[in-house]
């Protein structure tokens, strides 16, 4: 029996939440999190959708050889669900799918949780004031609608000419192909972001030949990670304060970095000098040195580490092809700098659709126009959680939420907890209706633009994800401290919102 279907059947799903308070799509950190928040606060009408056959989100999808977080694991979790058990700093990423796993079982989501409901379609019914969302599992109806779907759910594939008549195999690493055998053959890597680095030294010790096609060099740093010991575990499990003592000292060792993102020369000059000493003590060769030596500022793309990436690289049997892949004619990848390549698998470690998700396609609101619609120029919302004319939207891990510093789920539960102030408010006048002002909207856009402004992410020579290509504004990242999101973000206020009376009051 797979691990999936264990996890499914551990409790049948309801079958009589159709009409619910709250739809939830996604068993990420996003989703898990507001349905068991939701759970303790008492309230049980609500139901998680989700497309697969197990939660997890982006950490049931990556399996590929060596997925770890890069984020310390005892911050990389909810403050509410404190894990003793953590095996080391970083941990892997099976480590990580179990404990979400455990959170779905032990705060009693299963039974909310509606596996293979692939969302098709969700609209907000004007005269019901309901959204009503149909999926592959049939229609749901709630008063307010969360769409946890995250940056990282649906992988980006880059338009290779000839793509199609490669001979060998292809795969993005996040849906990785364990039916495909990869002992002795001849793989070709595309890319060289954080999933890249921690693939390339598994490949490496399997492959007869590796090639790692880089369109650019990242900045890469030592990775401080180590094992727990069983002494400090039993302190983590005896001392109910050390956990939260060990988050804090954790959060604000990485909140101190923000500064190079807001290109401070002398911070930069810090991680500069790291990131080379790194790369000298571990490349030898000058000319391979020179091709993984980065020509941007660092946090323009997010700062990596690893201890084996550099030393994988030196290796006899692997290939750094600095420069993107072009076109691939039968078996040969053909790179941009003119270099072919007889490969038997091709890897893309090329991203997600992050800038332009396609869940904003399928949300709709009273006049048929979908979020994809409203944001031609790139994403936006207000308080980065709701979004004009949508009302009783709320989006979990959406508009400039992302960090490249910090721990996301810090970001995600300050926007649970300003969703559930919202549901509190409502509930308490009327179950009132919750449409924040176009008004309000673009001058907290606004506000963050500016406040973007001189930001490495906005500086000469950056090319990242992190900034939508059709407006050049920054969309995907929140461009201060992450206790500033939490500050700023993380309790609701009613003053911004156009609140309709409920039609079933008036």
């Amino acid at each position: 029996m797979s691990p999936a279907i264990t996890t499914q059947r551990q409790t049948a799903p309801d079958t009589s939440l159709k009409d619910v308070d709250v739809v939830i799509i996604g068993t990420g950190f996003a989703g898990l999190g507001m349905g068991a928040r939701l759970k303790r606060r008492g309230r049980e009408s609500f139901v998680i959708l989700e497309r697969a056959h197990d939660v997890g989100g982006t950490w049931r999808d990556n399996t590929y050889p060596g997925a770890a977080c890069d984020v310390p694991s005892h911050l990389y979790s909810f403050s509410f669900r404190p894990n003793p058990e953590w095996s080391r700093v970083f941990s892997p990423g099976p480590e990580i799918l179990e404990y979400l796993r455990d959170t779905a079982r032990e705060e009693g989501l299963l039974p909310h949780i509606r596996f293979a409901a692939d969302v098709k379609d969700a609209r907000w019914d004007a005269d019901e004031q309901r959204w009503t969302v149909t999926t592959a599992d049939g229609v749901f109806t709630g008063r307010f609608l969360v769409t946890g779907t995250g940056h990282l759910a649906d992988e980006s594939l880059p338009p290779i000419k000839g793509l199609d008549g490669f001979t060998g195999e292809t795969f993005h690493s996040a849906r990785w192909n364990h039916r495909v055998p990869l002992e002795g053959k001849r793989i070709g890597v595309v890319g060289s972001g954080a999933t890249a680095i921690q693939l390339v030294p598994e490949l490496a010790e399997t492959a007869s030949e590796l090639v790692v096609f880089q369109r650019s060099a990242p900045y890469v740093t030592p990775r401080p990670d180590r094992v727990y010991t069983e002494v400090q575990k039993q302190l983590f499990r005896r001392d109910p304060d050390a956990i939260p003592a060990h988050r804090a000292e954790i959060f604000w060792f990485l909140e101190a970095s923000y500064a190079q993102r807001r290109a401070v020369p002398e911070q930069l000059a810090q991680v500069k000098a790291v990131a080379r000493e790194h790369l000298r003590r571990q490349v030898e060769d000058e000319e391979l040195r020179a091709k993984l030596t980065p020509d941007y500022e660092p946090g323009c793309k997010r700062i990596l580490i690893s201890d084996t990436f550099y030393p994988a690289l030196a290796r006899d049997n692997v290939t750094l092809e600095a420069s993107a892949l072009d076109h691939v004619e039968g078996d040969k990848a053909i790179s941009a700098d003119g270099n072919a390549y007889e490969l038997d698998v091709l890897v893309f470690c090329t991203g997600f659709e992050a800038a332009e998700p396609p869940y904003a396609a399928l949300v709709r609101d009273g006049e048929g126009v979908s979020l994809a619609d409203r944001w031609v120029q790139g994403m936006e919302a207000f308080a980065s959680t709701t979004v004009s004319g949508f009302p009783n939207l709320f989006i979990v891990n959406g508009p400039n939420t992302g960090l490249g510093h910090n721990s996301i789920v810090y970001v995600i539960e300050a926007q649970i907890d300003y969703i559930l102030g919202a549901l509190d408010w409502s509930e308490a006048h009327g179950n009132r209706v919750l449409d924040v002002s176009a008004e309000a909207q673009a001058r907290y856009v606004e506000e963050l633009q500016e406040r973007s402004k001189g930001t490495v992410w906005l500086g000469d020579g950056c090319k990242s994800w992190c900034v939508d290509p059709r407006s050049g504004r920054l969309t995907l990242i929140w461009p201060e401290f992450a206790h500033e999101f939490r500050h700023r973000n993380g309790s609701f206020d009613p003053a911004p919102y156009i609140a309709a009376e409920s039609v079933a009051t008036a």
